[in-house]
């Protein structure tokens, strides 16, 4: 790299427009959501998609309720030119859906365009050709007006062989391509001339599209290209201005949002980024942004995981863990204190019931909302803390963790987790879990119980236990199953102890369903320590829990 890049590289100039509206403006409602995943998106695969995937991935898309969808560029290729006879032919396309095919200002691909055309209901024509300094100067060898004119005869033959589609409600659009690189008087220019041609009215307007084919500057410099052709291009109201964003600086999000800010009215863009170089605009992201400002996108997500399968499976792509909103751990949750934030969060919404607006620490959505469980959110390594081991376990399992025994387990799991330098799963934290507390039978173990009450409430107990192996009858009294049986122990023992938190729950439903008690003791010596205990009777659970904790203080 140059220590000064100045020597081969230059910013692109600004735009000259100085009283901006956009910073100021808010985005209310979604744009025309146009998908280009099966001609942008497919054109740079390494291998492009066959019919019977480009088939479902239509399906797909229609499915989440898109309304244009750019099929192809019939005049590339065979398998281009028989997936739009096959749409077409065999009735794929939704009475709702607009097909739109992209082609170059070039008579021979026009008239290949029209062929694949025929039949069909609703079409967009989508012609370009490039604008920019240097397609101008390298590519073409042309100057301004004879790109100008390459574009107005492009937009002549089409005009010229619209008769062809007699039935079909056809629909115009132009792309100045490389747009974001070319002067904005110049694309204002060229796409004037287009308009001559085809003459667009409010009632039948002609989209305008205006890509960031290459990302050559800040959103915000794009935003003011946009603002200045809305402001400055004749009849405005007979254009749909359209944004087509890639990625190359890898802000093509913010150059799409900030471009609605700026008056564009329609986005073009693909599943999971997908497209050449960088990729274009996720559209799946500035919809669920949308969302997540409580306004309708009109896009239907709430199948993420299917989605990224289809795309997957389709395309031989796969979706970045990272990726917003659909990757694997953009739900997920490691850090100790983000779990914990997350849990009473979860918790507060919860309780606060029906239409209670979402506020949750480091959860932008709802994951329930894209089809995604909550089990998805939190999950355990070696960073993780209490409030993350006792997530899960409560959640999948129902084990609901006193505080203090959090507390007090969260670094011993943590501990275990660190020896294994990976993630754990919810089973094997719930392993651990009744390995230290449940499954404790070491020095005392319970072998047989029998409790009756007597005259005045008073409970008496008779136990049978084994101490280092050794069994022994124990008895005692008290005013409850509980109480008789710390009675009968320190007695035996000669060691005495209190109980200084005793809570229980149901770990299921029925009259099969197993309890679970959580009993911290406090040791003669001042040792504190919680144990656990399952059984179908509580008053055992509850027992066992005692001897789990005594076994843990010795």
């Amino acid at each position: 790299m140059f220590a000064n890049p100045s020597v081969k590289y230059r910013p692109f100039p600004p735009v000259p427009i100085v009283d901006r509206r956009w910073p100021s403006q808010t985005i209310t409602k979604a744009p025309i959501w146009c998908s280009v995943d099966l001609r942008d998106g497919n054109q740079a695969l390494a291998v492009p998609m066959n019919v019977s995937q480009k088939l479902e991935m239509f399906d797909a898309l229609v499915k989440c309720r898109f309304k244009e969808i750019e099929i192809g560029f019939p005049a590339a290729s065979n398998t281009e030119f028989t997936f739009n006879r096959c749409l077409i032919e065999e009735g794929r396309i939704p009475d709702d859906v607009t097909v739109q095919v992209l082609v170059q200002a070039r008579e021979d691909l026009i008239e290949r365009t029209f062929e694949s055309l025929v039949g069909a209901k609703k079409v967009i024509i989508h012609m370009y050709n490039s604008t920019s300094p240097a397609q101008r100067r390298v590519v073409f060898g042309k100057t301004k007006e004879e790109i100008v004119g390459m574009a107005r005869n492009g937009a002549q033959m089409i005009k010229n062989r619209l008769p062809r589609l007699a039935g079909t409600d056809v629909r115009l659009q132009y792309s100045p391509e490389s747009f974001s690189a070319t002067e904005v008087e110049f694309a204002k220019e060229i796409s004037e001339a287009v308009m001559d041609v085809w003459q667009p009215t409010p009632e039948r307007p002609m989209i305008l599209n205006l890509p960031d084919t290459v990302e050559v500057a800040m959103p915000n410099v794009y935003a003011d290209q946009i603002e200045w052709i809305c402001r400055n291009i004749k009849n405005r109201e007979s254009l749909i201005i359209s944004l087509h964003t890639h990625n190359d600086r890898g802000t093509g999000t913010a150059a799409t949002e900030l471009g609605l800010l700026a008056g564009a009215d329609r986005v073009e863009g693909t599943l999971f980024g997908n497209g050449e170089r960088t990729g274009n605009l996720d559209i799946v992201t500035v919809a669920m942004n949308l969302f997540m400002h409580g306004i309708a996108p009109g896009l239907d997500f709430s199948r993420m995981n299917d989605l990224i399968g289809m795309y997957e499976r389709t395309t031989g792509m796969s979706v970045p863990p990272r990726q917003p909103y659909a990757g694997e751990l953009v739900f997920t949750a490691f850090s100790g204190s983000h779990q914990d934030a997350i849990k009473k969060g979860l918790n507060a919404w919860e309780k606060a019931g029906t239409g209670a607006i979402w506020d949750i620490p480091y959860l932008t959505i709802d994951p329930h909302d894209i089809g995604r469980q909550y089990r998805e959110v939190i999950r355990v390594n070696s960073q993780s803390g209490k409030g993350g081991v006792a997530y899960l376990l409560e959640s999948e399992y129902g084990i609901n963790l006193p505080k203090d025994l959090q507390r007090e387990f969260g670094p011993l799991a943590n501990d275990l987790v660190d020896s294994l330098g990976r993630e754990v799963t919810a089973t094997e934290l719930r392993d651990m879990f009744c390995k230290e507390y449940v499954d404790r039978t070491t020095p005392w173990a319970l072998t047989d119980l029998d409790a009756e009450g007597k005259p005045g409430g008073t409970i008496r107990c008779k136990a049978a236990v084994t101490h280092h192996g050794t069994p022994a009858e124990i008895t005692g009294e008290g005013n409850g199953p509980l109480a008789a049986f710390v009675h009968a122990l320190t007695t035996h023992s000669g060691q005495p102890f209190e109980i200084t938190h005793y809570s229980e729950h149901a770990l299921g439903t029925g009259t099969d369903a197993q309890a679970i008690a959580y009993i911290q003791v406090k040791t003669a010596d001042g040792k504190r320590g919680f144990g656990a205990g399952v059984d179908t009777s509580i008053e055992l659970a509850g027992i066992r829990a005692i001897l789990s904790a005594l076994n843990r203080t010795s």
